[in-house]
Order: C-alpha cells, then structure tokens, then sequence
C-alpha cells in the first residue's frame, strides 16, 4: 500500500508518518517550503524522512511569504507565552493546510494511492481552524469530487491519527514507536544557533506533552 504523506520535521507529522509505516503503508513523504521563517523544519524533515526509511521524499516550494498574512510568515513578531483558547493565532498561515493537503492530492494521484496522512492535531493546538476534524472530513470529501481517480470511483481517505490525542499522548505513541524527537523541530521562532526559544506557542505545547508524558524532550 502507497501513503502520501505531510512531513514537516516537526514531532506531530514525524509520528503520522511512523503510524502510516506500522500500519503497512509505503511512505511516500511530502516537505514544502511556503517562505516559513522557521526553516530549520526543512532539514528536520530530511532526518526524519530518513529515519523513517521512506520509498521517496519530495521538496516543493510554494512561496505563500508574497502573500503575507502570517506572523511565520514575517507579517509581525511570533507571539510568546502559549495558546490563548478561542483565539486564532498570528501563527494562523491563511488556506496552508488546504494547498498542502491539495500538493498532497496531486502526488497521490500520480502515485496511483488514495491515502493521505497529516498530523494535524485538534485538543493540544493552537487554534487553527484547518487543524479541525471537520476540516479534514470536508476536505476528503472534496477530493473525490475535484480528481479524474475519485470520478472514476477511486476513494482517498485523508487519515489524521493524531486529531484526538493530547500532545502527551502523541508523544507515548512515538516512543512506543521507536522514535527519536531529537530529529525534529518544532520552535517557530528559533534561536540564531537553531535552539528552540521555549517560550512561542509551538515550543509550550512541545514542553507541556512531554512533561505530562513523564519523558524528557531529547532537545533540551
């Protein structure tokens, strides 16, 4: 079986992909740069894509910075301090989910596969609205309407096996998995020498999941 999957190198799509693998998948593995300002995610990927043992890894770039509207993006400063409940953060990078999720689309159509996996999150995260089980089930539906293989009665199932799990959750499932978070980044506003700032949101959670894990981040 064929899998496309959304690897970003940080520890959420880092653990999708080793589901997708221990449930029997081939892993086809997708990296995109969109002008993010954390771009150090682009070489964790390339680790973790090879830890992984993946049958291809593909880089696109998409450059979403030339249309601004995101704090990872460079529109404004990263916000500090952790996710405010009910507020979508500046961290919010307008449709990304939604081009990534349709490059994955087109990779899946060639490939001949009707599996697409992400490692979006929907109870430890930072407000994204395209982080949401709605969302995704919205977006299968799409596919099937919007590709000569669902028109032709194909079937493609976008998988989020992390969409109802805590972050310490994640990170039990990892490590019962055999893997190495210290391949991954997660910071969205890294220090010069590429240490995560601990204090951005992405950083908070990462900290909050091990701690309740009763595991130590291999980052810090």
């Amino acid at each position: 079986m064929k899998a496309v999957i959304l690897l970003s190198g940080g520890m959420d799509s880092y653990t999708a992909a080793a589901i997708a693998r221990d449930s029997g998948y081939d892993l086809y593995v997708l990296t995109v740069w969109y002008g993010q300002r954390h771009a150090q995610e682009i070489a964790a990927a390339r680790r973790v894509a090879q830890a992984l043992g993946v049958k291809a890894h593909r880089e696109l770039t998409v450059d979403l910075a030339s249309l601004g509207g995101s704090a990872l993006l460079g529109d404004g400063d990263i916000p500090k301090g952790g996710p405010d409940p009910g507020i979508i953060p500046a961290t919010y990078v307008p449709a990304r989910n939604t081009v990534l999720l349709s490059l994955a689309l087109a990779w899946a159509e060639v490939l001949g596969a009707f599996d697409i996996f992400i490692g979006v999150n929907a109870l430890d995260y930072s407000g994204y609205p395209d982080c949401r089980p709605e969302y995704i089930q919205a977006f299968e539906q799409m596919a099937s309407y919007a590709t000569k293989a669902g028109v032709e009665g194909g079937r493609f199932h976008i998988h989020a096996p992390l969409v109802s799990l805590t972050k310490a959750e994640i990170v039990k499932r990892g490590i019962a998995l055999g893997l190495d978070y210290g391949l991954t980044h997660s910071c969205y506003d890294p220090q010069l020498d590429g240490r995560p700032c601990g204090q951005c949101d992405s950083c908070v959670l990462r900290a909050r999941g091990f701690a309740e894990a009763g595991v130590k981040d291999p980052l810090l």
